[in-house]
């Protein structure tokens, strides 16, 4: 396992800074080929993950091609990128932390990501959501992990507060993802084990539920599989 971990870090993370540096000509040529270039290096990673780390994704559920808010699970990186693939191209919400990263940052925002400040301020807030709308008006699918951060398997805190308002936004179809990745690739180990990880997509939940109905029933969804 720590042989395997070692190749994938060296292997992927110099590979990711290839891509990074290729990324910036391509926004002199236009947004959908940064798009496409940013899925290829998330073809990359999985690549990496199969073949390396010998990691298998299973997918349960239908995924909708048409635009919706996913709400997914998070254990590890490995969905970060995974369900990019999975969904096909997303808008991302991610914290601003990673965002204001040097050169991947700037990338990122090319390919298209919606940055959220946790401090919550009323300024965040409204960036947010005109960076929702946008996604939403390009007519592609926005990512989100309502819990707020990463979590151990069987963790289950409550929701961020950012969600209800992004759904409520947004007016689009739900789909919670529930993910089992933490088994595999713990979030605070350089260790990657070999197996398969489930992403299980629900039943999509239609828009203009009030808040504590459709929270309660994506907090049911992505914790899923830790039952």
């Amino acid at each position: 396992m720590f042989v395997r971990s070692l190749v994938f870090a060296l292997f992927f993370y110099i590979g990711t800074l290839g891509a990074v540096l290729i990324a910036f000509p391509l926004v002199l040529i236009s947004k959908p080929a940064m798009v496409r270039h940013g899925m290829r290096w998330v073809r990359f990673h999985s690549w990496c993950v199969r073949h390396i780390l010998r990691i298998e994704s299973r997918v349960e559920g239908p995924v909708p091609k048409e635009p919706s808010l996913f709400a997914a699970k998070h254990q590890s990186m490995y969905e970060t990128l995974e369900l990019l693939r999975v969904i096909g191209d997303p808008v991302v919400v991610l914290k601003r932390e990673l965002a204001d990263l040097p050169l991947f940052g700037a990338a990122a925002g090319y390919y298209g990501v919606i940055p959220v400040d946790r401090a919550g301020s009323a300024t965040a807030l409204r960036r947010m959501m005109r960076a929702a709308t946008a996604a939403r008006d390009a007519r592609r699918a926005v990512l989100i992990f309502p819990e707020g951060t990463r979590v151990a398997p069987g963790e289950q805190p409550p929701l961020a507060a950012g969600f209800a308002g992004l759904y409520k936004q947004l007016r689009l179809p739900c789909v919670p993802v529930a993910v089992d990745s933490g088994k595999l690739w713990p979030r605070n180990s350089f260790l990657k084990r070999p197996g398969v990880i489930t992403l299980r997509f629900g039943a999509a939940i239609p828009p203009g539920l009030p808040r504590d109905e459709i929270e309660a029933r994506v907090h049911d969804e992505i914790n899923a599989l830790d039952a």
